[in-house]
């Protein structure tokens, strides 16, 4: 789960926060200056006494993005390296998307 954009009114605490109060008793706080969240969970499984893991990193704006594992299986993981997708996707995106992304509106688009 990758969460980048900030809490809201409706989520005042993330979605990591909503995931993790299921099956957590220890309250998850957002660290200052880092509210944004990228976790990777492995799910439970009540009925065989296994705990549902989670792996959290907490990120700020203009953060360097780390890499995550993805897990496909409980013992078993891809590792996502982050930082390079989104750099190599960013790298070859059309200049008018870029724009879009950056400004929130296109050339000659009307206010």
């Amino acid at each position: 789960m990758i969460e980048l954009f900030p809490p809201t009114p409706r989520d005042p605490y993330g979605i990591h926060k909503a995931i993790w109060d299921e099956f957590e008793e220890e309250p998850f706080e957002l660290l200052k200056g880092k509210p944004l969240v990228l976790a990777a969970y492995v799910a439970g499984d009540l009925n065989a006494g296994i705990e549902t893991t989670a792996y959290v990193e907490p990120v700020g704006v203009g953060d360097r993005l780390p890499d995550m594992p993805a897990y496909l299986e409980r013992d078993g993981h891809v590792p996502v390296p982050l930082e390079n997708t989104y750099q190599s996707a960013w790298a070859s995106c059309p200049p008018d998307m870029r724009e879009l992304v950056e400004t929130g509106k296109l050339s000659g688009e009307e206010e």
